[in-house]
């Protein structure tokens, strides 16, 4: 389940990167000065409100979650994440073209922003994982359960998560992938 948390952060931080990165090359009408400042200051807002959204509903459904049973159709990590970033990839590019069409307006805010909502999105996906690793384990979402274009973690169609222990699939407790010790 952190993994479809997960999946939004990196395509977003490197979006906002991007466009903050070309949004200070341009003037804008209020100045770089006041365009980087205000693009601070809603990083920090967008990456405590992303982090915090709808935690009260992810820890109900994960108090709820009942064990994986044989028929629960459960997602690799990777697929997961390419579903994901699949039905979201218009929203993402056109998040970063009004991320640089902004910057001639307020340079870099706009990027900045970006950036914030996908520095929440990972914190978000690490405090479920603290949350995995205290209860010992992994919380999953049934496939069914997720639209085609990804689905939400905690949407109105998410009626309880699985768990199962955390040596299961090939995902670490908040979405990371699993390492493996190599054998020699």
């Amino acid at each position: 389940m952190a993994v479809v948390v997960r999946a939004g952060a990196a395509p977003l931080w490197w979006a906002g990167v991007f466009a903050a990165g070309v949004g200070v090359l341009v003037p804008g009408v209020t100045g770089r000065r006041i365009g980087v400042m205000a693009g601070a200051a809603l990083f920090i807002v967008a990456a405590a409100l992303v982090a915090y959204r709808r935690r009260g509903r992810y820890t109900a459904l994960a108090r709820g979650a009942a064990r994986a049973g044989r028929h629960d159709v459960l997602q690799d990590r990777a697929v997961t994440a390419r579903n994901w970033r699949r039905g979201h990839r218009w929203w993402l590019l056109l998040g970063c073209l009004a991320a640089l069409g902004s910057a001639f307006a307020v340079p870099a805010a706009g990027g900045m922003l970006l950036a914030g909502c996908g520095t929440g999105l990972r914190l978000k996906a690490a405090w479920l994982g603290r949350h995995e690793r205290t209860e010992e384990a992994l919380l999953w979402v049934r496939v069914d359960w997720l639209d085609a274009r990804g689905g939400r973690p905690a949407g109105k169609q998410v009626k309880a998560y699985r768990g199962t222990g955390v040596a299961a699939g090939d995902a670490a407790p908040g979405g990371a992938r699993r390492r493996t010790a190599a054998l020699v």
